[in-house]
């Protein structure tokens, strides 16, 4: 019998298959088709002789399966959809559900790089660790019979990268914070998602699997609600980054006031002086007349460039009017 054959006596509109030609067709093992009739996954084959002949339903549940499993599915849940596929529920619902839980969460678009243009934009020198860091981490992707060649799926990510590194950011750092940064977002991710099950999706929850009119208003909630954790997570990080980026710039100047307050003119500003200077003031004059000793100590320094200046200009005149 062959793979796609047809009998002798008469044509046949449904193609037929043995087991191993199945099992080419689908993709899958011969080992794993038996598994899968084992365990209820697929429907029992027209029995011929000694012979199991299976058909283009069972072709198009191996490939079911499949795609289930690829979205992270187990078998004993994919027996309970397919189950109320077989009981005339219908999985068309639950199917769309699953498309756009599994849909492309943002509109960027993957593209893909040469090694030399990568070597080229990380300094131009070939570091084989980097490249294997960022390829356990997902930032690379490796294209089967292509080893120069890697698909990047996120070139804004790649791009950060870039920038961090032109600026002096170690690879090795820009990997570590990448993995950091990762497990914090990740726990944002699994708290919106709790959360939105718990308010919104609850409802749909009640029956395994859900109706399809369940099942394709949940799909609706999907859509409508995705976006949301993105903008949520824009507008406090936008938030978070002004408040500390402008702490930690009123840390490293040493400036106590905020600095979209600069004091007026004749107001008295901090001025951060070493520890070591303090000190040697404090042993010369005693604590409680340290501030009064550095504020005549620098008046007396601008009168002395004062008189400096005054002297300097006095001279550079009388030798103008000498050669004059």
């Amino acid at each position: 019998m062959s793979g796609r054959g047809t009998s002798t006596a008469t044509s046949r509109s449904a193609a037929e298959y043995r087991i191993e030609d199945l099992a080419h067709a689908s993709g899958a093992t011969v080992r794993t088709i038996r598994a899968y009739q084992d365990r209820g996954l697929l429907p029992t084959p027209e029995r011929r002789g000694r012979a199991n002949v299976y058909g283009d339903t069972h072709l198009a549940r191996l490939r079911q399966i499949a795609d289930l499993l690829d979205r992270g599915y187990t078998l004993a849940s994919i027996k309970e959809l397919l189950e109320a596929w077989d009981a005339g529920r219908g999985l068309g619902g639950v199917l769309g559900l699953v498309a756009e839980v599994h849909g492309p969460w943002t509109d960027e678009q993957a593209d893909r790089i040469s090694r030399d243009e990568l070597n080229r934009r990380f300094g131009g020198t070939q570091d084989d660790q980097a490249v294997a860091e960022a390829v356990e981490l997902g930032v690379l992707e490796p294209i089967p019979g292509r080893p120069e060649e890697f698909l990047v799926p996120s070139p804004q990510e790649l791009a950060v990268a870039v920038e961090l590194h032109g600026a002096g950011v170690p690879l090795t750092a820009i990997s570590s914070h990448l993995r950091e940064l990762r497990g914090q977002v990740e726990h944002i991710a699994s708290r919106f998602l709790e959360f939105t099950t718990e308010h919104v999706f609850a409802r749909y929850l009640g029956h395994r699997p859900p109706t399809d009119a369940d099942a394709a208003e949940a799909a609706e909630l999907v859509r409508r609600l995705r976006p949301l954790a993105q903008q949520t997570v824009d507008a406090e990080l936008a938030r978070a980054m002004r408040t500390f980026a402008t702490r930690h710039l009123q840390h490293h100047l040493g400036a106590d006031t905020p600095l979209d307050s600069a004091p007026a003119v004749g107001e008295p500003r901090p001025v951060l002086l070493p520890p070591d200077t303090i000190g040697a003031v404090q042993r010369l004059v005693g604590p409680q007349n340290v501030a009064a000793f550095v504020a005549a100590a620098a008046e007396r320094e601008v009168q002395a460039r004062i008189l400096d200046a005054l002297t300097t200009s006095h001279a550079e005149s009388r030798q103008v009017d000498q050669i004059g």
